[in-house]
């Protein structure tokens, strides 16, 4: 999660995040100080950076890319003047989408989801359609893999190309859990940190091809339901039962529902009682990784 020895991840997430926060502050005020500001960030960076390199070098990609395009994304079609967009656009192209796109089947799924939602953030940027297409394909895979629902049978999907393919390696996977639910996830025992930052990403990238006419919410709705109101009644302070990750699970699901619970409960009238409770009392969401300002974004925002 965090890279050890930190030689500029936490600058390049921190960064990423300041461009989106000051791309955000110019499309709201029409203050052309933040987008020049936005695009400071952004030149800075495309003119020293060529690989993320150590064994996190994968989300650390993820993380900084979903948003750097972003940011890149709502300056290029509201203001004009950007005269290293090409530059930018280029490293989007060769240091971050070759990594994010070739997803990673036998990680934590938290981790190809995350990559996810740069992957297709950064091809919506490039006007890319074979590399938003691979990582709708990625989702699609990802998705029923990641959260369980009783239709799928006695044990969760395995990950498209993954070797996690067995019983016993599926069991190991979902960190040894044997009774499935509907809305467990694969992380749902390893602890709901991470967990969060799937359902995040899994909405977001749901999201990103909302915008592009592509409806994957309708593929979403049931699983993303079912885990979001699962882990946020817990969170809340349900009794954990004794079936489930021995007992005792490990809270911590953060501000990470509030796309979702937009999609589903706001635009879809879905009712998801424990995740609109939780949701409304992490309001207003601040700015973490690869998440930002999404109580600004899509707190009732039906559109």
């Amino acid at each position: 999660m965090y890279g050890n020895p930190d030689h500029g991840c936490s600058d390049e997430r921190e960064d990423a995040n300041a461009a989106y926060t000051h791309a955000l502050q110019w499309y709201l005020t029409k203050d052309s100080r933040y987008a020049k500001k936005a695009i400071q960030i952004m030149d800075a960076w495309s003119a020293v950076i060529t690989k993320h390199t150590g064994s996190n070098a994968p989300l650390q990609t993820g993380f900084a890319g979903a948003n750097f395009s972003r940011a890149a994304e709502l300056i290029k079609h509201t203001y004009t003047g950007w005269t290293r967009a090409g530059r930018f656009a280029g490293k989007l192209r060769t240091v971050y989408l070759p990594t994010v796109i070739a997803g990673k089947p036998n990680n934590q799924g938290n981790w190809e989801l995350i990559m996810t939602d740069a992957a297709i953030g950064i091809a919506v940027h490039l006007d890319d359609r074979a590399s938003f297409n691979r990582a709708v394909t990625t989702w699609r895979g990802r998705l029923p893999a990641y959260i369980y629902l009783k239709t799928d049978g006695p044990l969760p999907k395995a990950p498209p190309n993954s070797k996690h393919d067995t019983k016993a390696e599926l069991i190991d996977y979902w960190h040894g859990q044997t009774k499935f639910v509907n809305g467990l996830t694969q992380e749902t025992c390893r602890d709901f940190g991470h967990t969060g930052w799937g359902l995040a990403a899994i909405s977001h990238v749901a999201e990103t091809a909302r915008h592009q006419g592509v409806d994957l919410y309708a593929t979403a709705k049931h699983r993303l339901r079912f885990a979001m109101d699962f882990h946020a009644r817990l969170q809340l302070g349900a009794t954990v039962p004794s079936w489930l990750c021995g007992g005792k699970v490990t809270p911590g699901l953060g501000p990470n529902l509030e796309v979702g619970y937009n999609a589903l409960h706001q635009r879809l009238g879905y009712d998801i009682p424990y995740a609109e409770t939780w949701v409304k009392q992490k309001r207003p969401v601040g700015v973490s990784r690869f998440l930002a300002w999404e109580t600004l974004t899509h707190a009732k925002n039906p559109g």
